[in-house]
């Protein structure tokens, strides 16, 4: 008996040493790649003027409508003056709203008030599809709030409702962009089709969270177990042990 206990204790703490390590790298990667994965403006890239139209920080445009994109916003530009760049995120600082995140962008990158006359600036943030868009005085003759928002909250939105498709929501708003700020009638947002499902198919920020806490509390599970089963295993080793050597 006294054997056999002493195999079992050695093998479970055996068993601890291998486990331990990768339960600490599992929490570890749990509470730190969420944040680092986090943007705010600070991590965003200065402004090189004339070349950088769209900043993909998402990963959510193919390279090729990343071209095409850049190359329709360069025309806009050097034929009215008027430029927008495009802005994606894959989630942004705690307390921060695309809103929030697209004014303090726009001043960074535009610091004075004439340099942000002729500016635009439409963003999203990938984790909630939240999108927001900001405009210089001059543009809002051409622009105005209703069709600014129009481009953000439908002509953008309307294509990730219906399986996140971000590279026909950026040419559809780009194309829109293009035509409204060069003086030429508004298309308008595209036609919904009605549909049962209402609701897009990518995770909202909770459910992300949930996630993010039932994966902690597996791990801290698992460091309770390899705490307590080495315990009360060597528990009963000294309990049963006086009893073994009596016999």
């Amino acid at each position: 008996m006294k054997q056999l206990l002493n195999q079992v204790f050695n093998m479970t703490k055996h068993l601890v040493r291998l486990i331990l390590p990768l339960v600490m790298i599992i929490l570890a990667s749990s509470l730190l790649a969420t944040p680092a994965l986090a943007t705010g403006v600070y991590d965003m890239p200065n402004l090189t003027p004339g070349s950088t139209w769209v900043v993909d920080k998402g990963e959510v445009i193919s390279l090729f409508n990343e071209g095409k994109i850049s190359s329709a916003l360069e025309d806009l530009a050097k034929q009215t003056g008027n430029e927008v760049r495009i802005v994606t995120v894959r989630r942004l600082d705690y307390g921060e709203t695309p809103e929030s995140f697209t004014k303090s962008l726009f001043e960074k990158w535009f610091p004075t008030k004439e340099q942000r006359a002729n500016q635009s600036i439409l963003m999203i943030d990938t984790v909630t599809n939240g999108t927001a868009i900001i405009s210089g005085d001059k543009v809002k003759s051409l622009m105005p709030e209703a069709i600014a928002n129009s481009i953000a909250s439908e002509t953008l939105a309307e294509p990730l409702r219906n399986g996140n498709k971000y590279n026909q929501a950026f040419i559809d708003a780009s194309d829109r962009l293009v035509a409204v700020l060069s003086g030429q009638p508004d298309p308008g947002p595209p036609q919904i089709a009605e549909t049962v499902q209402v609701e897009g198919t990518f995770k909202k920020a909770e459910e992300t969270e949930n996630i993010k806490g039932n994966a902690t509390a597996w791990v801290v599970g698992l460091l309770i177990a390899a705490t307590v089963i080495p315990m009360a295993t060597y528990y009963i080793y000294l309990v049963i042990q006086p009893s073994s050597d009596g016999q």
